[in-house]
């Protein structure tokens, strides 16, 4: 896999920089320190091909390095500069530095450019190995044509006979993985190969459903039996996957009390599937997952080589389309929710929250609505849950996506409907999820991937931009001069009026 762009790239710099290293690109591909050599026959019906031949080759071994010396690097999908500078242990300034062609308000890098990170040695770097590409990670254009509840039917397994009532209504395994895959944006394939992994549940046609508690290993009362242990996983791997796309993850913990810090040129999927590996296997345990002959052969036997046909999901200099406020011109909200998770808890702080001041602090029956916040299509509708998809193909795992949580069910708008941007999508309820008062929660998704709401790409709705608090939901929405904080009373100074047209 090359990290090279996968739209056209317009930006001038970005074109001199991709013409003038196109070579190096490819020479130093986003993986070359990493998966071992493998070549999986094509599978025809997607159910088992024979396991690939694995060829391990050395890995490198990080030197001590100069402080500040220059090391290269080709920049992969999604890559910002704080994410790097965390990551290299070095700051913006010393980067734009070295890299004198990036502008100042670059938001992301493109795929493929070739730059020079001064790095600062830090002791305890983990593997270089990577097991599963960004694009692999998230539900995005990588899964198109992948229908998990039919995979899972077509199994010897006895994840097929599996059920549990989730979400209103009763679901087998495939549903239950479909369930979670659309929730968190996260590929239905991870989800699986971390089931046969961890059970083999896919394979093994013996073992009961129901016989343990704990299947996956985290022994948390709150979380038993396969459903409930399959969202806190998915959960807490999307934790390490966003903050090591952010910065925020440096180090974690293994379970004999070692620190591990990820390899500076670690991706987003792998340091991920770290972060969850650590948290539940000893460590013995966890050394073999991370590597070649672990979960990394799992995924191959079920789906292939998950680097070939590899693609970037996040071009370079990605920008939000613009964006009104989620309900009708003229009228005032409150802000009361700042970024937090979009679904389940910590990372990603993707979302943020409104309510009608007349309602805020209780579920009460609200006459007010929500609206659409740009042209779009409904690519996914049920019971409190709208997506609204911008570039108007009916696919939520494509182009940019906004997530609609809490809306009353009994008159929410359907999904295939074409919308203009203000037009109805339905009510603002406690409906989905928890809610202690009714409002609206939005969030922001780019090909699956959810976009953090104080970022490179700070959400902007109106020219209101939302700030990160000191904890989930304390944030801010800051235009001109006027700062609003987020909170759950009804005072004037939390609420904010849309100035789009009605």
């Amino acid at each position: 896999m090359i990290c090279l762009p996968s739209i056209p790239i317009k930006r001038t710099w970005l074109i001199k920089v991709v013409a003038a290293f196109l070579i190096l690109a490819q020479l130093t591909a986003c993986h070359s320190s990493g998966g071992p050599i493998s070549t999986p026959e094509p599978s025809e019906n997607n159910n088992y091909p024979e396991s690939p031949v694995v060829i391990n080759t050395p890995l490198p071994v990080r030197e001590a390095y100069s402080p500040g010396q220059l090391v290269d690097y080709i920049a992969c999908s999604g890559d910002t500069l704080p994410g790097l500078a965390s990551r290299f242990n070095t700051t913006i300034k010393e980067i734009q530095q070295a890299n004198p062609i990036i502008p100042n308000d670059a938001s992301t890098m493109p795929p493929g450019f070739p730059m020079k990170i001064p790095i600062y040695y830090q002791s305890l770097w983990g593997t270089p190995f990577k097991i599963l590409p960004d694009s692999r990670f998230v539900f995005g254009p990588a899964d198109k044509g992948f229908d998990p509840v039919s995979y899972v039917r077509a199994q010897p397994g006895w994840l097929k006979n599996y059920s549990v009532y989730a979400s209103g209504s009763t679901r087998d395994g495939g549903q239950m993985v479909e369930l979670l895959a659309n929730n968190y944006s996260v590929s239905p394939r991870l989800i699986l190969a971390i089931i046969e992994y961890q059970t083999g549940a896919l394979t093994d046609p013996l073992k009961k459903p129901d016989s343990d508690d704990y299947p996956l290993g985290y022994k948390d009362t709150g979380h038993k039996g396969l459903y409930l242990q399959l969202s806190w996983a998915v959960n807490y791997m999307s934790n390490g996957y966003y903050d090591w796309r952010s910065g925020n993850l440096k180090t974690f913990d293994l379970q004999d009390g070692r620190l591990e810090r990820p390899d500076p040129w670690q991706n987003a999927g792998t340091v991920g599937l770290q972060y969850y590996f650590a948290k539940i296997l000893r460590s013995d345990e966890y050394q073999k997952a991370i590597n070649s002959d672990g979960f990394y052969a799992t995924y191959v036997k079920l789906f292939g080589n998950p680097w070939e046909g590899d693609i970037n999901t996040i071009p370079g200099s990605l920008k939000q389309p613009y964006l009104r406020l989620p309900f009708l011109g003229g009228k005032s909200w409150s802000f009361t929710g700042g970024p937090h998770s979009p679904w389940g808890d910590g990372a990603p702080f993707a979302a943020i929250d409104f309510a009608p001041p007349a309602v805020v602090g209780g579920c009460s029956i609200s006459n007010e609505i929500v609206v659409a916040m740009a042209d779009g299509v409904i690519a996914r509708a049920e019971p409190a849950i709208a997506v609204l998809d911008l570039d108007g193909d009916g696919d939520e795992r494509t182009g940019w996506n906004i997530f609609y949580l809490h809306l009353a069910s009994a008159d929410m708008i359907k999904a295939g409907t074409i919308v203009k941007s203000g037009d109805r999508l339905g009510r603002p309820s406690c409906e989905g999820g928890h809610a202690t008062g009714t409002h609206i929660h939005i969030a922001r998704k780019y090909n699956g991937e959810w976009i953090l709401a104080d970022g490179p790409i700070p959400f902007d709705v109106e020219g209101w931009v939302a700030k990160d608090g000191p904890q989930a939901y304390k944030g801010t929405l800051t235009k001109y001069s006027r700062t609003v904080e987020a909170s759950e009373s009804s005072d004037i100074a939390t609420q904010i009026q849309s100035e789009a047209p009605r």
